[in-house]
């Protein structure tokens, strides 16, 4: 969840302001006037005619036919470090933002080569045995306090945006996430919208359901929420653009600040080219963010990944930030480990 400053129960703080950004040839010649009479034959004569000096030509003496070779498949791209999968070699570590709202996280503030090599300071330590994937997560459609033209109460970042985020990824080996904050537009629509990005091979998804809200709610007022079922559908498309485009497996992040905003988690099912992670959400003390990560990781179905959030200022204010030793302490360990 890319957390705004509106204020949310117990847990959100201030909102985010709005922004504009998003034949065969057949022998010719004239035919015979008549067949020949064929010659009567006698009671002795044999219409078999006598055996040929030549032998007579056989289907076994004919070229056997050369078959067409098989099609050489494409090689499947590989991640920006390596390999095709992300589990088990790989734990991702990320900031998060959006470069015109400094509050929206932390990516969105100063040089962004400056926040990547401060990624790869934070995976040093939370690499637990694994590689660090590091990871941009681009806040890229962003709820809004006002409805806008079309009455979605969201903003799409520009191309240019986009562009220049991905190009900031590859510079240092990383992923560019696009987080969508839905409002009342839906995610499965936003993300598809996002399609041409989701083909490069080092582009994945993050969604925020806690902004999914209704046409009878506000952002801000109330959680949004989705379903296990609208998160399988964006599994199952993003996993079809996978193969379609021979692309190494993709993340499908989804953000949970509370146990109500995703139901019935059970109908996410088991993909090749994603791996669905469930990146654990809330600001607070370690004593109440661990507690709100078991919480909403119980009963969670083998086909997610655990991940984990933590906010350095708001997180600060209320208690110690939690330290990389303590978030790798937690059961299930975090795969995803976002800061914001």
């Amino acid at each position: 969840m890319a957390r705004q400053k509106i204020a949310l129960p117990a847990t959100v703080g201030a909102f985010a302001v709005s922004l504009a950004l998003l034949t065969g040839c057949s022998p010719t010649g004239d035919p015979p006037d008549a067949l020949p009479s064929s010659p009567s034959l006698s009671p002795t004569a044999s219409a078999v005619p006598p055996p040929s000096s030549s032998p007579s030509p056989s289907s076994s003496s004919s070229p056997s036919p050369i078959p067409a070779p098989s099609p050489t498949p494409e090689p499947v791209l590989e991640l920006p470090r390596g390999g095709t999968e992300l589990f088990p070699d790989y734990r991702l570590v990320g900031f998060s933002g959006h470069p015109y709202s400094p509050g929206l996280g932390r990516l969105g503030i100063g040089n962004i080569d400056e926040r990547v090599a401060e990624i790869e300071g934070y995976g040093t330590e939370l690499a637990g045995g694994r590689k660090v994937m590091p990871v941009l997560e681009l806040i890229t459609v962003v709820v809004q306090a006002s409805p806008g033209a079309d009455g979605k109460y969201r903003a799409r970042a520009s191309d240019e945006i986009i562009q220049s985020y991905l190009d900031a990824a590859r510079r240092h080996d990383g992923m560019l996430l696009l987080n969508v904050q839905p409002g009342r537009s839906s995610m499965t629509e936003e993300v598809k919208g996002l399609e041409k990005w989701l083909r490069e091979p080092d582009v994945g998804v993050a969604l925020d359901p806690e902004w999914d809200i209704t046409d009878q709610q506000l952002p801000g007022r109330s959680y949004g929420h989705t379903t296990g079922e609208e998160i399988n559908e964006i599994a199952a498309y993003i996993d079809s653009l996978v193969a379609e485009n021979n692309l190494p497996q993709k993340p499908v992040i989804f953000h949970q600040v509370a146990a109500s905003v995703v139901s019935n988690e059970a109908a996410i099912m088991d993909y090749d080219g994603v791996e669905v992670i469930k990146s654990v959400d809330g600001i607070g003390a370690p004593g109440s963010k661990i507690e709100t990560y078991n919480a909403v990781t119980r009963g969670m179905p083998a086909t997610v990944h655990a991940g984990f959030k933590l906010f350095f200022e708001e997180d600060a204010a209320l208690g110690p930030l939690m330290t990389p030793a303590e978030v790798l302490a937690l059961v299930p360990q975090p795969e995803y480990v976002l800061y914001e």
